[in-house]
């Protein structure tokens, strides 16, 4: 059994996975649980029942598989979203210094739909929530940590040309543009009537516009995690600053770092708290990446970067929402976020950028 589903997982294979780990330890039992609110991917937590552990085998771990909805899964293939959180676990993880969860096992068929990961359980931290927003400590904590995804992987040419990071080309901006376009209809038809004229009007023109919403790849590029935002940090609140460790690495690519940033504080704050706040957040953002070694990314560059980025969530709000089970809290979410980043995006003036 190399890729067991939810349903399938023994005693046998968890005590293969501890002992491949390193624990010496045997599993005489579980239970199981289902975790989180993903919309392409499914989590379970799995709580040991240890008959023989050491000092350090962990007492929970955390399953991750394909969405039972075959819409969700189809989607997860074709945006290559389960061949690329295996990978990074696979590949990219030891390179970073991004806080991530310890994988125990990382396996997929082709590129799915069919694959497992198992996981550090990191409880009692807890999973942020997009719809109600965070406080400026854990989004200065959140921006803060993606240094350690952009720094170490800050312009590396050996990252390029990696087939399952499929790097924004020529080809793939057009084919974004397209299908942009094509949900856009039935994105408003859907949440219109919740967004304000001049966030539906953002959002629209966007779609006339798509060299701010998919461009080829361009200096500076560093790997980019796309889809930053609450509901895939988990957040422990004991420290100060607070903890944030990141998950659901399905869209990891190669792009321009600070849109990254962008899109967590044009989503995760609320916009009066973001205004206030952001500039002061992105510019401690901009003074670790120098801290960490990267040279001849002046401020100016990185703010205007920024700025650009407050695009950076139209894309996943418009195409994402129509391309995958549809849920109430689903909807909820992509109505803040459509709201948010075009908030976002009319008050750091981006229409600016439609004339590039």
């Amino acid at each position: 059994m190399t890729i067991p589903t939810s349903d399938s997982i023994t005693t046998t294979w968890l005590t293969d996975r501890l002992r491949a780990a390193g624990h010496d330890a045997d599993v005489r039992g579980f239970t199981a649980e289902q975790i989180g609110t993903g919309q392409i991917g499914k989590c379970v937590r799995y709580k040991l029942d240890l008959a023989r552990a050491d000092a350090t085998t962990p007492h929970s771990l955390v399953g991750k598989f394909p969405s039972d909805d075959p819409i969700s899964r189809a989607t997860g293939v074709q945006l290559k979203n389960f061949i690329k959180e295996v990978s990074f676990y696979r590949e990219l993880q030891p390179r970073l210094s991004i806080p991530t969860p310890r994988c125990y096992f990382a396996d997929i068929d082709g590129e799915g739909p069919d694959f497992v990961l198992l996981l550090e359980d990191l409880a009692p931290a807890r999973q942020g929530d997009q719809l109600e927003g965070c406080n400026i400590a854990v989004a200065e904590a959140a921006v803060n940590a993606l240094v350690g995804l952009h720094a170490p992987s800050w312009c590396d040419a050996s990252l390029r040309g990696i087939d399952w990071l499929a790097e924004p080309s020529a080809a793939s901006s057009e084919l974004g543009a397209m299908m942009y376009r094509a949900q856009l209809p039935g994105f408003m038809e859907r949440y219109g009537a919740h967004l304000e004229a001049d966030e539906r009007a953002i959002i629209e023109q966007a779609g006339d516009h798509a060299h701010v919403l998919f461009r080829p790849l361009a200096t500076p590029f560093a790997l980019v995690h796309i889809d930053y935002r609450l509901d895939n940090l988990l957040i422990d609140t004991r420290s100060t600053p607070p903890r944030v460790t990141v998950v659901d690495w399905q869209s990891i690519t190669l792009g321009n770092p600070v849109a990254d940033a962008a899109y967590f504080l044009g989503a995760g704050l609320l916009p009066d708290d973001r205004r206030a706040n952001e500039e002061r957040i992105v510019r401690g953002y901009h003074a670790r990446l120098v801290e960490a070694g990267v040279s001849g990314y002046d401020w100016r560059s990185c703010w205007q970067d920024y700025r650009r980025g407050t695009f950076a969530g139209f894309s996943v709000t418009v195409i994402a929402s129509m391309l995958v089970q549809r849920t109430s809290r689903g909807d909820e979410m992509f109505i803040a976020m459509a709201k948010r980043h075009a908030r976002h995006a009319i008050d750091r003036g981006g229409v600016e950028f439609f004339d590039e």
